[in-house]
């Protein structure tokens, strides 16, 4: 048994991450072209949406980085990102409020056109971001005709689908990080594995007493605190499962 870290393919290959980035572009653009000194004196509103799309793109690229090493950090990440795209969703939402617009329903010509427009599949040289960049704008393109409306209810609207869409998609890979950690577990899970058939195999090699509780080979430990710190005993080596446990000078047929 070995623990073999392969890095997964990168996130630029991940459709979740290109249209996170479809996303991010509109948002600026949309707070840029439509939210306003008079909506939003502050600023706030504005930051705050431009930063839910950022941390939405940011979150799918070091969850996507972590896979090999943790599945377990890799799906809360997502989640994060998922949970990203809820806020800038109820913002877009919350704009839509205010101006006592229309917020497309199932069936609309316009929503089913974006919920339906495919994604191209990116080729990649070994100029990765260069064409990951090109990839993304090429997509982006895709939808300019409602992103880049003039009139903001449509914009508005073209990013709640999208948003809706990009959660779909973070859902669906959630599901099948959480499936592949169900049957293979995360790295963490693997390595106490290899750790404890190292320890075993050690064991067998080393006239190691058994466990009088057990019967299976025993591991020389060491003592990590209290009066007897530092001093080396012998424990089973099915521990946690069993804690059978005697002094490292006593012979295995003493009882």
């Amino acid at each position: 048994m070995g623990v073999n870290i392969q890095f997964s393919q990168s996130y630029h290959w991940l459709n979740s991450w290109i249209l996170a980035n479809v996303i991010q572009l509109a948002t600026q653009d949309f707070c840029e072209r439509f939210i306003n000194y008079r909506i939003d004196p502050g600023r706030r509103l504005y930051d705050q949406i431009v930063m839910a799309a950022r941390c939405g793109v940011a979150n799918i690229a070091e969850g996507s980085a972590r896979h090999s090493t943790s599945v377990e950090t890799e799906m809360r990440l997502l989640d994060v990102a998922r949970a990203s795209f809820d806020e800038l969703q109820g913002d877009v939402f919350n704009f839509l409020l205010r101006k006592k617009a229309d917020v497309w329903a199932i069936g609309n010509p316009n929503r089913e056109a974006i919920w339906q427009m495919r994604l191209d599949t990116p080729q990649y040289t070994n100029s990765y971001l260069h064409d990951a960049a090109l990839h993304i704008l090429v997509q982006k393109n895709k939808f300019d005709p409602w992103l880049e409306n003039a009139d903001s209810e449509i914009v508005a609207n073209a990013l709640l689908v999208l948003c809706l869409r990009e959660n779909k998609m973070l859902q669906s890979q959630i599901k099948s990080q959480l499936e592949c950690f169900r049957q293979t577990g995360g790295f963490t899970e693997n390595m106490t594995a290899e750790r404890l058939e190292s320890r075993k195999a050690q064991a067998m090699s080393s006239n190691a007493p058994c466990c009088p509780k057990c019967g299976k080979p025993m591991l020389k430990r060491m003592q990590k605190k209290g009066k007897m710190q530092g001093r080396e005993f012998w424990g089973c080596s099915d521990y946690p499962k069993c804690d059978g446990l005697l002094p490292i000078n006593q012979n295995i047929q003493e009882k």
